[in-house]
């Protein structure tokens, strides 16, 4: 059901070593590029990120309570995308870990603040 995500950014080139870092260890790439905006993702495929400065011209802005996430392959994976995630300029928002019911995630941040989760069921 979902085409795609697009988180705004002040900073193209920090975001875009944030979400090549992730990409990859998806197994994507870059599918698009513009001077205002790269989306990842594979042509004809899932769901993919976009990270684009504001077509409106303002700053981007961090939505209060919008989170998207990211399914792994198994809880290693999850593991690996938050080490990604803290060293290409993340925040922590929860250490991976079971969080019940099967659910092993960890929360994390853009450079920007956009809020990320790395999920595997059972």
């Amino acid at each position: 059901m979902l085409g795609y995500v697009t988180v705004g950014t002040n900073d193209l080139a920090r975001a875009a070593k944030f979400y090549d870092a992730i990409a990859a260890e998806l197994g994507v790439g870059r599918m698009m590029e513009f001077p205002t905006g790269i989306a990842w993702g594979a042509p004809g495929g899932g769901a993919g990120i976009g990270a684009m400065v504001p077509f409106d011209g303002n700053p981007a802005t961090v939505g209060n309570g919008v989170m998207f996430a990211l399914e792994a392959k198994d809880s290693a994976q999850v593991d690996r995308l938050y080490a990604m995630a803290m060293a290409n300029g993340g925040s922590d928002e929860g250490a991976p870990g079971v969080r019940g019911g099967g659910f092993y995630a960890a929360y994390f941040r853009d450079p920007d603040g956009n809020k990320l989760n790395a999920f595997v069921m059972g």
